[in-house]
């Protein structure tokens, strides 16, 4: 739809001007710096940033209905850099051109409501918003359209020049990075960082199909992580984990895709996201800020972070009620099928200890929870959900377990509906699948297989084992007559049909 089609009093502001003046706002010492270079933490006290808006308060000038018209109104555009995550451009990236905006088809991944069974199962209505869904067959895809969309910007205003992009991961941060580096190459070149061996086939598969350059490192995720900190401290690299500030502005759009979706009316509404290096929930959180402060939603929603008992530095540190004697304290992690939150020291924990004061004092209450959950409950609900027609990863199904303990323990309520993160693609993890399938889970994971949960294929074979088709050697005419007679009446023997 064309925007001469518009309503007169939405028309000016359909196709966004860049305005604004964004800076680095550091969580430790409060210093603010330019952005006319990359920036991943304070250069006085090292503390990681928040990417904040001198303007932001200009906002305001139009009220929150009018923020509503607009972002239904863009859904109708064609403009490829509005229809991803900068559809909510002036509230992630306001300074950048839309030339300058790289759209490779990611965020608006769709919401499904569970059905009644499983809905009845967890104790509560719940959608789940299926990130996997996304370019890469992940949330991450998010934060990368807007890490490169403003490495691409300062490509084009000359500003930097033959960019090595790099990142540590659990598999879902590569698979992403190396995909939008690809896009814009030559100009960018990624080279990522993994545990040996702790990262799927399916995940691996992705940085090398995107040609970055992927090397394997003894240890976990946070040895990964300390070595790309190291190099992006001495070398020139552009840093691509969410101690880029600029990845949390784009992982923000979840937020408001949620509230759009729900027609801005956030009251009784419950967002559960798994916790791994905690951008994700740092970035809902602050999305939901933003959009509470300009007035777009009334409410703000309870948001419940989840943690494995494997990886549960966050929810230990939240066991403390009293937050002047909390103290963090990383964890070492033990084996996780929910691989993308297997990480003890996760870099954004200073995001969020500020985040979550500022969201309970806005709401007035306490409205952001942290639950722990075993291995045993994530694969479990994680297989549940599949079997009840959802493509959940495993941090999907860390999710829905956080949803059911949530419930269990009265932080949710029958009144409430929840919004559930499945943050990849079910097919990323299918090898956690196929193992418990086979009961061959190592013994560390601590997941015993449930026989009802168990699905196999059975081979079907007819009573002249000899007279089966074949390639290159198909039976004649009476003969397959013969075979598919026969196969056709042992499976419906086994259908009782």
């Amino acid at each position: 739809m064309k925007p001469d089609n518009f309503p007169k009093n939405i028309q000016p502001h359909l196709i966004p001007e860049p305005k604004g003046e964004l800076y680095y706002q550091c969580l430790g010492c409060s210093g603010q710096f330019s952005m006319e270079k990359l920036l991943y933490v304070c250069p006085r006290c090292g503390q990681v940033l928040l990417i904040e808006n001198k303007n932001f308060d200009d906002l305001k000038n139009l009220s929150g209905s009018t923020w509503q018209q607009i972002f239904d109104y863009r859904r109708m555009l064609n403009i490829p850099a509005l229809k991803g995550i900068y559809r909510f451009h002036e509230f992630i990236g306001p300074t950048l051109p839309l030339d300058d905006i790289l759209y490779l088809g990611e965020g608006h991944t769709p919401m499904v409501a569970a059905n009644a069974p499983l809905q009845e199962k967890a104790g509560v209505a719940f959608y789940y918003k299926n990130d996997g869904q996304n370019p890469s067959a992940s949330f991450k895809d998010r934060g990368m359209a807007s890490a490169l969309s403003y490495i691409n910007h300062l490509i084009n205003k000359d500003l930097v020049s033959d960019v090595i992009a790099v990142c540590a991961s659990t598999g879902d941060t590569s698979a992403a990075a190396a995909l939008y580096a690809a896009y814009l190459q030559p100009h960018i070149k990624s080279a990522v960082l993994l545990p040996h061996k702790k990262v799927t086939p399916q995940q691996l598969s992705q940085p090398l199909g995107s040609g970055a350059r992927v090397f394997e490192i003894p240890g976990v995720f946070d040895d990964c992580m300390k070595i790309v900190e190291k190099l992006s401290e001495e070398y020139p690299v552009a840093l691509l984990n969410s101690k880029n500030a600029w990845r949390i502005l784009g992982q923000e759009s979840y937020s408001y895709e949620i509230a759009q979706d729900f027609d801005y009316d956030m009251k009784n509404k419950v967002v559960v996201v798994p916790i791994g290096n905690a951008g994700n929930i740092s970035a809902v959180m602050n999305g939901f800020m933003k959009f509470h402060a300009v007035g777009i939603i009334d409410e703000l929603p309870k948001i419940i972070g989840v943690q494995s008992k494997h990886a549960d530095p966050v929810y230990r540190y939240y066991l403390e009620p009293e937050a002047d004697k909390r103290v963090f304290t990383p964890v070492t992690v033990q084996p996780s099928v929910a691989q993308a939150a297997m990480i003890g020291n996760p870099v954004s924990m200073p995001r969020v200890m500020q985040l979550v004061e500022k969201y309970n004092a806005a709401a007035g209450e306490k409205r952001v929870f942290v639950t722990q959950v075993t291995e045993q409950e994530i694969m479990d609900w994680g297989l549940e959900a599949n079997r009840n027609g959802h493509i959940a990863c495993t941090q999907g199904g860390e999710c829905l377990a956080g949803l059911a303990r949530a419930v269990e323990q009265g932080i949710v309520h029958q009144d409430e509906t929840a919004i559930v993160d499945a943050t990849a693609h079910a097919m990323k993890f299918s090898g956690f699948q196929d193992l418990y399938y086979t009961r061959s889970i190592p013994e560390e994971y601590g997941i015993t297989s449930k026989p009802e949960l168990i699905n196999a294929p059975r081979l079907v074979l007819p009573r002249d084992p000899e007279k089966v088709p074949a390639q290159g050697a198909p039976l004649s005419d009476d003969e397959f007559k013969t075979f598919a007679g026969d196969i056709a009446q042992r499976i419906a023997s086994e259908l009782n049909l």
